[in-house]
């Protein structure tokens, strides 16, 4: 295992740095790319979530390899050069047919690389895992740097130039890829992986709640930006008010040790899900410049905190041995399976009612996460709380 806690919570958030550097390209302008070549609602959403298939499978097929044969890290730096590759044919089609089927090959070496970076993380941290904040925070700093940066680019030259500069990013994050820490090591030799935490009552409703929670952002990865344009604001506003979002999040990532220590993990992630329905609302409604801010400083709760609380809250219910398993089980449920319904829904529903009836539905779904929570969150208001939680 890596000996130098430090330095392997340097190398992490180098990591994190690259991986949210390329997705503040990709996340608001690759649909937009996608809309520009002439793609519909429906073709949109189906690239976008045929990418969120991918992490319902391959990261949970990964992670089990992973854990069962202690090889976290090589299949990470593999996962990593293998997505670069895949990705370069991007530059050579421009199809819906084609592109369907990069998309495809692409999610299965890059779905993983998320919960991998995430296992990693909890690993380094140890005992300080309520920290994760401050290492994810430079994931979320190279996000808004990139978001506003290409907003400009692109707004110069032309929005072609993104798949070019995503390739450019990934292969620089599997380059570095190589120095994550050996932190597999820390497993007894021969210990079988520990599924049984995925059926316990509270994993499975949080799980459930964690998957309507990313239903509700399908609409906004998907088509925020594109219902932005019609709107008429430029790119330049388009990557501010992304980045807006991001800085918001980044509040909360430094504070991440203070806001863990006060408020039990239970109450955040309730607390989010009731922000979501309020920023969803907003954005059904906004049309204004100073609304859409607005509603993008919540995503604070609804990304950043509930990110965080979910992280945490899995890795208390999954035993050791099972780690990667668990972050991979969450992503798949979360960024895999509700992305993709997500996705597919609101492909439909742009095509058929437009933008704005897009929101309206993520505060219903969003809501619907925030009853089915209070399943867990009532019975831990409860007297008598486990050593070391807080409410």
């Amino acid at each position: 295992m890596e000996r130098s806690p430090e330095k392997g919570r340097r190398v992490m958030g180098g990591q994190y740095f690259l991986y949210f550097g390329v997705l503040g390209m990709y996340l608001p302008y690759f649909n937009l790319y996608c809309f520009h070549l002439g793609f519909s609602g429906v073709e949109i959403g189906a690239l976008s979530a045929l990418r969120s298939l991918a992490m319902i499978v391959f990261p949970i097929a990964w992670g089990i390899v992973a854990d069962r044969y202690q090889a976290r890290r090589p299949i990470y730096i593999l996962c990593n050069f293998a997505a670069v590759g895949v990705w370069s044919f991007y530059l050579f089609r421009q199809d819906f047919a084609s592109m369907f089927w990069v998309t495809l090959v692409y999610g299965i070496f890059f779905s993983p690389i998320i919960s991998f970076m995430e296992a990693f993380t909890m690993d380094v941290l140890g005992g300080e895992k309520k920290r994760y904040g401050r290492i994810r925070a430079w994931g979320t700093s190279a996000f808004i740097a990139v978001v506003i940066l290409m907003g400009g680019l692109i707004d110069a030259t032309s929005i072609d130039v993104i798949v070019m500069l995503i390739l450019g990013g990934s292969l620089i994050q599997a380059v570095f890829s190589g120095m994550v820490p050996r932190t597999e090591r820390r497993r007894v030799l021969g210990k079988g992986v520990d599924a049984g935490f995925l059926f316990q009552r509270n994993t499975l409703i949080f799980l459930g709640s964690a998957f309507l929670m990313l239903v509700s952002h399908g609409a906004y990865y998907g088509f925020f930006s594109i219902h932005l344009e019609a709107l008429g604001y430029g790119k330049t506003f388009i990557g501010t008010a992304w980045a807006l979002a991001s800085a918001a999040e980044i509040f909360v990532m430094f504070n991440s040790d203070r806001i863990f220590r006060r408020f039990s993990l239970e109450n955040i992630l309730l607390v989010s899900l009731a922000a979501a329905v309020l920023r969803w609302a907003v954005l059904f409604q906004a049309r204004s410049s100073a609304a859409i801010l607005a509603a993008q400083a919540l995503h604070a709760m609804t990304y950043a905190a509930f990110h965080v609380a979910g992280l945490l809250y899995i890795d208390r219910l999954t035993p050791e041995g099972s780690k990667t398993l668990g972050q991979a089980v969450n992503n798949a449920v979360t960024y895999g399976l509700g992305m993709m319904i997500g996705y597919f829904l609101s492909g439909w529903l742009y095509d058929a009612l437009g933008p704005f009836f897009l929101f309206m539905m993520s505060a219903l779904i969003a809501g619907a996460g925030g009853v089915l929570f209070l399943w867990i969150w009532v019975p831990a208001l409860r007297p008598e709380p486990p050593e070391g939680r807080t409410l």
